[in-house]
């Protein structure tokens, strides 16, 4: 198993894949399940701006195309910005989804620093499958 550290530093490696030609701001993803497998995304952006994917949810579809759904234990979230770099309210929804609100995130700048905390932390009244019932 990774330590959070190597994980923020597998999700660091995608930044070069990231494909920002519009906005410029590269970033990466690392998606860890419990079996170990670790599942990362970058940012694909596209002219027709509503058609771009976080590389939070291009690690997410990655994950669920692989059969990987309840079972997900950390995600790092990073790019090379003076602050965190925070999951969108999109990104936040699909999260919860998934990994429901005690997934562990780890978020973090462009000097690899991160912050720890829980999507429950970042989306405390989150609506999940469960608020179908």
């Amino acid at each position: 198993m990774l330590t959070d550290q190597e994980l923020v530093e597998r999700a660091f490696t995608m930044l070069e894949f990231s494909y920002v030609p519009y906005s410029h701001f590269p970033v990466g993803a690392a998606l860890e399940c419990a079996g170990g497998e670790i599942f990362t995304g970058c940012n694909v952006e596209n002219a027709a701006y509503g058609s771009t994917i976080c590389a939070e949810r291009t690690a997410i579809v990655k994950a669920v195309s692989e059969g990987h759904r309840d079972d997900w234990r950390r995600l790092a979230v990073v790019g090379n910005s003076r602050d965190y770099c925070w999951p969108c309210g999109a990104c936040r929804q699909m999260l919860y989804e998934f990994g429901g609100p005690g997934l562990k995130l780890l978020v973090a700048r462009g000097d690899h620093d991160f912050v720890t905390l829980t999507l429950g932390d970042l989306l405390p009244h989150g609506f999940g499958p469960s608020d179908l019932e």
